[in-house]
C-alpha cells in the first residue's frame, strides 16, 4: 500500500509541474503571441508539458522499471498524442466555439488528462 501511496504522490507532484508548465506555455501562446485559436495555442503548449511528465514520469514517478527509454518514449507518446487532441478539443469546444473562458476549459480538460494519464502511464507505458 506505502508504494501505491507514495506512487500516487509522486504522480501528482509530476502532474502539477507538468500542467505549469503547459499552461504557462498556453498562456504565453494566447497572451504574448497571440495565437488565434485556444485550441491551437494548447495543442502546441502540450508538446512542453508532455516532454516535463515523460520526464517525471520516467525518473520520478515510475522509476524501477526496466523498458529502454525509446520503446517508453514510443508508448509516452502515443498515449500523450491522443490525450492531447482530446485535450486540445475540449479547449477548441469551450473556449472557442461555446466562448466560455480558456483557464476553466483548461481546468475541465485537464481532469480527462489526469486520470487518463495515471492509467495509461502504469498499465501501458511503464508496467509499475
Amino acid at each position: 500500500m506505502k508504494r501505491h501511496t507514495g506512487e500516487l504522490i509522486r504522480y501528482g507532484i509530476n502532474g502539477v509541474i507538468a500542467t505549469a508548465v503547459q499552461f504557462f506555455v498556453l498562456s504565453f501562446n494566447l497572451d504574448v503571441l497571440n495565437f488565434p485559436s485556444a485550441g491551437l495555442a494548447n495543442l502546441a503548449a502540450s508538446v512542453f508539458g508532455i516532454s516535463t511528465s515523460f520526464l517525471g514520469s520516467r525518473y520520478f514517478v515510475f522509476p524501477k522499471t526496466g523498458e529502454a527509454i525509446t520503446t517508453q518514449a514510443v508508448k509516452f507518446s502515443g498515449l500523450y498524442g491522443a490525450i492531447a487532441v482530446l485535450h486540445g478539443l475540449v479547449l477548441l469546444v469551450w473556449t472557442d466555439w461555446l466562448h466560455q473562458d480558456y483557464r476553466a476549459g483548461f481546468l475541465i480538460a485537464t481532469g480527462f488528462q489526469v486520470s487518463l494519464s495515471y492509467l495509461g502511464n502504469k498499465f501501458l507505458v511503464f508496467k509499475a
